[in-house]
């Protein structure tokens, strides 16, 4: 966006402010059905207007400074440095801006259910899917959300062939919403004698957790089913039959969980897992009718589609959806995504606004 278009934008986000606010101001606001909508919508009109400003602060700030350059000699110098110093803020301020002006997916807010599954490669596979798990749960942490594994199949050699967990915290799903797809790796496993690079691969997919509300779910669509959990190389993680895999038979869809120790537990965790992937099910029939949805506006936005690789020979990271490339990969595994993330967000911003 260029910054002579934020002015008229913010215009039209104060005036929206003040619509917004005679509506919430109304007594019987609380009671409406739509008032969750309209104070979600404050609230993120106020983050505009927020940033906004900031940005309007900090441009007057530097054509102040480039007027002053241009008429006093011996400041020319310092004042060149401060300019230079504060248009990377007031870039990363417009940047901010326009995803914020982009329309929000309704999703956004919610918890994220996300599945990991070793792909091709063999083991190797399998320990990259819990490099990922380990990626993804230090960059929640970061973030201050939580995590909690769901579900797990681990391997012997302390890989996963698939597993579930969720996220929970305000924006959990817009923060990771961006990793469904096919990742590819690319390294030296420690077991290849002779130092070649093998090529492997993990899909993840990233669901929004589903209210009890949004999806009803007919018990008897359900068949439960218990069993012992297992652990990796066969063993049992426990002695009782505390593990449950339910399946939705209209639609053939099965969740499992094994790693509570109590069947109610997991019957509650694997119920959560369902929800999701029939919530799932159902926006992408409905998004099927629609011949554009935001869901397409990074790529294709195909589950089968690689999205990533992680060159460890180059200490490279690239996102193929973008054409990114960062050579910070050990940085990126320890957690730190936020480059990413950002860059993923900007990039689906400019193709909503373009729509």
């Amino acid at each position: 966006m260029a910054n002579l278009e934020i002015p008229p934008h913010l215009a039209k986000a104060r005036a929206e402010r003040a619509e917004l606010e005679q509506r919430l101001s109304d007594p019987n606001a609380y009671a409406r059905p739509e008032y969750r909508e309209t104070a979600q919508r404050f609230a993120r009109v106020q983050d505009l207007i927020r940033i906004g400003e900031e940005w309007e602060k900090l441009a007057t700030s530097i054509a102040e400074m480039e007027e002053m350059r241009n008429s006093d000699l011996e400041l020319r110098d310092q004042l060149t440095q401060a300019i230079e110093a504060d248009r990377p803020h007031l870039d990363d301020l417009a940047g901010r801006f326009r995803r914020l002006l982009a329309p929000p997916d309704p999703n956004d807010e919610k918890n994220a259910i996300i599945e990991i599954r070793a792909g091709t490669g063999g083991e190797e596979s399998s320990l990259f899917a819990a490099d990922l798990l380990r990626m993804y749960a230090r960059f929640a942490e970061k973030l201050r959300l939580k995590t909690s594994l769901l579900d797990s199949h681990p391997t012997p050699l302390g890989g996963f062939k698939q597993l579930t967990f969720s996220v929970e915290g305000k924006g959990a799903y817009s923060v990771f919403r961006y990793e469904s797809g096919v990742h590819r790796v690319q390294r030296v496993p420690e077991t290849e004698a002779q130092g070649r690079i093998h090529t492997s691969t993990a899909s993840v997919v990233v669901l929004p957790e589903a209210e009890d509300v949004e999806i009803e779910i007919d018990p008897n669509d359900l068949r439960i089913e218990t069993f012992r959990s297992q652990g990796p190389g066969g063993q049992s993680v426990n002695t009782t039959d505390s593990a449950v895999r339910i399946t939705h038979v209209p639609t053939g869809i099965v969740a499992s969980c094994q790693d509570e120790k109590s069947q109610m537990k997991n019957r509650t965790q694997a119920m959560r897992v369902l929800r999701a992937r029939l919530h799932d099910l159902h926006e992408q029939k409905k998004q099927a009718t629609l011949k554009a949805t935001r869901r397409a506006a990074i790529g294709t936005a195909e589950r089968s589609e690689k999205i990533r690789t992680y060159n460890y020979p180059q200490n490279r990271i690239t996102d193929h959806r973008i054409g990114l490339s960062l050579y910070d990969l050990t940085t990126v595994l320890e957690g730190n995504m936020e480059p990413l993330a950002e860059a993923l967000r900007s990039h689906e911003a400019d193709s909503a606004l373009e729509e």
